[in-house]
């Protein structure tokens, strides 16, 4: 269920809505007896072939994707999902307004939210709209894909794609914000600018470095602080959203162990290496461990000193840990993926490395469409 079908016959939507209603009906207090909402989404996929969540089916129906989700180790706080309901939006100018007010909402002063905003579903007569960019904040990659010479090498293609598009570029820092990318109902992808209230940045420095000359400020480093993926699919009950940008806060290992220490991201190692003074000519002096070490410190340091939500990998473990325990309690599996769950850094100083897990995928759930990841790199945009 990884990838999606965005098509599906009345048969199997009905198969899925049946499923999830009574889901909702067993989890939601008051709820009632399911058989009369049943007949009544029978008898709107026999007019129609689809039919329309209740606002309380929405919401439910999007917290449980989370809970279902096997890749995100986040996901004690499932339950605490805002939801915007924004279902009656199909063109792009009012789709990109409402990412930038998601994000707005979601930072929430620095105090991180996890939010996500549904819009328009596919339907027999349409597709909905899509969300080409991958996250709603991402930084520009200058140059291609193999010799990125500015910012963030993944993003590379897609800002290839907006300069050919138009987009006159940002000022040529390792950190300029790309345009969010949205495709309407019936209507071709459009750009559009980040406002700069929408996306709170935070300055990378190092807790040794505050005042003692080592140079961290004058790298420039920082990063977004809210992690909200937009080219991902919801699935409720049969029926695919297929823009439904959605985030957690960070986990301080994404930054400093991924985006800023791939190689084929930022690939900074090298440099906090050399900035340490450490012996970069063989892998044996584990020069990479102790500058990725120093990398996150200074991560999480830096969104602390900013105030800004962020968890770091021991305690997120432990909170996993809990989560699985929450949920046995109820009678619930939980799937999860080993391979995400465990952090990239220090894994088996961590509880969740020494477990196993089934990755079974189970719906509600967060799914790549067809698709996907073509859009997130810009192909076909221009």
């Amino acid at each position: 269920m990884e990838i999606l079908q965005r098509r599906s016959t009345t048969a199997q939507v009905w198969g899925a809505a049946e499923e999830f209603i009574r889901l909702f009906h067993r989890e939601t207090p008051g709820a009632g007896d399911p058989r009369t909402r049943l007949a009544a989404v029978r008898a709107e996929l026999a007019e129609s072939g689809t039919y329309r969540h209740t606002p309380q089916e929405l919401v439910h129906g999007a917290r449980v994707a989370w809970r279902n989700s096997n890749r995100c180790i986040g996901r004690l706080y499932w339950n605490s999902l805002r939801v915007r309901d924004r279902r009656g939006l199909t063109d792009s100018d009012a789709i990109a307004a409402e990412c930038f007010e998601h994000l707005r909402e979601a930072t929430n002063g620095g105090r991180v939210r996890p939010t996500i905003t549904v819009f328009a579903p596919d339907t027999p007569q349409s597709p909905g709209p899509l969300i080409w960019s991958e996250q709603l904040v991402r930084y520009a990659g200058y140059g291609d894909h193999h010799s990125v010479t500015v910012g963030d090498a993944r993003n590379a293609p897609l800002t290839e794609a907006l300069l050919r598009l138009g987009w006159s570029g940002g000022a040529g820092t390792p950190f300029d914000l790309l345009p969010l990318v949205v495709q309407g109902v019936d209507d071709k992808p459009r750009w559009f600018d980040t406002p700069a209230d929408a996306a709170l940045e935070v300055p990378i420095r190092h807790p040794d470095g505050d005042g003692g000359g080592d140079g961290w400020a004058d790298w420039g480093l920082r990063w977004h602080a809210v992690p909200a993926i937009s080219n991902m699919c919801l699935e409720i009950g049969g029926i695919h959203y297929p823009a439904a940008p959605f985030n957690g806060w960070y986990m301080g290992t994404e930054i400093g162990a991924r985006n800023l220490a791939d190689a084929d991201r930022y690939n900074l190692l090298p440099a906090v290496g050399r900035r340490l003074g450490l012996d970069t000519s063989s892998d044996r002096s584990l020069w990479k461990d102790r500058a990725l070490v120093e990398l996150n410190r200074a991560v999480l340091h830096s969104f602390d000193r900013a105030e800004v939500t962020i968890a770091d990998h021991h305690t997120e473990s432990r909170r996993f840990l809990t989560h699985l325990e929450r949920e046995e309690r109820r009678g619930r599996d939980v799937g999860a993926d080993w391979s995400w769950i465990v952090p990239p850094i220090s894994g088996s100083a961590t509880p969740v490395f020494h477990r196993t897990y089934e990755d079974r995928q189970v719906s509600p759930a967060y799914v790549h469409h067809p698709g996907a990841q073509d859009r997130a790199q810009g192909r076909d945009l221009v």
